[in-house]
């Protein structure tokens, strides 16, 4: 017998005591006696029986606590969120606990089912793949829930997110008018919707200019530096490397600028970075790096307001917010004169092709 296929009455046939005893046990309980207790505690350790997450979340009272499973707290962009998140809650009178799944569905997963072994309201989550049947079962089973910045295709929660397609068209037009035309980009993992989604936005709009996209100028890379790093390292290695390296988000591009700065290439001299998610210290870099920035604290809050209404048995529609393109001069541009502001929007300058 399988840790996952025990169930109560195996644990009151192994303790020698009635199903309700466990479950009073399992409640904490105060009526049941000691020795019963110690009894069905030996049994749940010796048959390594675990509750079900989801049934236990199934409940009609209330903890007042959110949980946010986030897909990298490492991220600067994920940290943000979190804290409007945290922010936001704290405002309407809800704690916040945060699981980070470091980009791993196995460790999400765990957060998930903890969390609902915790009994939470409701749950927020950037799910870091395009399926988990344990977030599937939470869902069929009525646990409030709303997703955040990434969703899980066809599965009917309310999505909270930024579309930055159109960001992503105005930074191609933006490296066209300065004369750039191959054009590479680290993407993110296919099994996101932000990593295809970005990837795709940015092959449209290479072609609303003619440009293609040949395969050697997309680098698989998984959100993380470390990809970052190697896929830069393999665009470097072409006979003919890209002009300009667009990496899908900012722990990616800080591995590109490692990378590129290991070979001794001065950006933008030698070649053009941009990113996907601002970071503030993007400006501080030398050069200040080009990005396109979402409204992270827009999103947070927005997420906890959907959720809450979702706890209260209303039903939100899901928000769609606009990322921006912000223009510093890691890929050519002219200075501004204006101190490159971490917010500022700039005007592409023209080259001559």
């Amino acid at each position: 017998m399988t840790p996952s296929s025990v169930g109560i009455k195996d644990v009151a046939a192994e303790a020698g005591v009635s199903v309700a005893t466990v479950s009073r046990v399992l409640n904490g309980h105060p009526s049941v006696s000691p020795a019963s207790r110690t009894r069905v505690l030996a049994a749940v350790e010796a048959l390594g029986y675990r509750p079900n997450a989801v049934a236990r979340s199934l409940r009609t009272d209330q903890t007042r606590t959110l949980g946010l499973v986030i897909s990298d707290v490492l991220n600067p962009y994920f940290t943000e969120l979190a804290r409007s998140v945290e922010e936001a809650a704290r405002a309407l009178g809800y704690s916040v606990i945060i699981g980070n799944a470091d980009e791993r569905p196995e460790l999400q997963d765990h957060h998930v089912r903890t969390l609902l072994d915790r009994r939470i309201d409701g749950l927020l989550v950037s799910p870091t793949d395009g399926g988990s049947p344990l977030m599937l079962d939470a869902v069929r089973a009525g646990t409030p829930m709303v997703f955040v910045d990434r969703w899980i295709p066809g599965v009917d929660v309310p999505v909270v997110r930024s579309d930055g397609r159109q960001a992503v068209r105005d930074l191609v037009a933006h490296l066209h008018g300065l004369g750039h035309r191959r054009l590479a980009i680290i993407a993110g993992p296919a099994a996101t919707t932000t990593g295809s989604e970005r990837v795709e936005a940015f092959r449209e709009a290479l072609r609303e200019h003619g440009v293609a996209l040949p395969d050697a100028y997309i680098g698989q890379g998984d959100f993380q530096a470390d990809s970052g790093r190697r896929a830069t390292e393999r665009f470097l290695a072409l006979p003919e490397p890209p002009e300009v390296v667009f990496a899908a988000d900012n722990l990616m591009a800080l591995g590109a600028l490692d990378a590129l700065r290991a070979h001794g290439l001065r950006v933008p001299d030698d070649i053009g970075l941009a990113a996907f998610d601002d970071i503030p210290w993007f400006v501080h870099t030398d050069p200040p790096v080009t990005a396109i920035a979402q409204p992270t604290a827009d999103l947070g809050r927005a997420a906890v307001h959907a959720l809450i209404d979702r706890i209260e048995g209303r039903s939100p529609r899901s928000v769609t917010l606009p990322a921006r393109l912000v223009v510093r001069r890691s890929c050519g541009e002219a200075p501004s004169g204006r101190g490159d502001a971490p917010g500022e929007t700039t005007p592409a300058r023209r080259s001559n092709p």
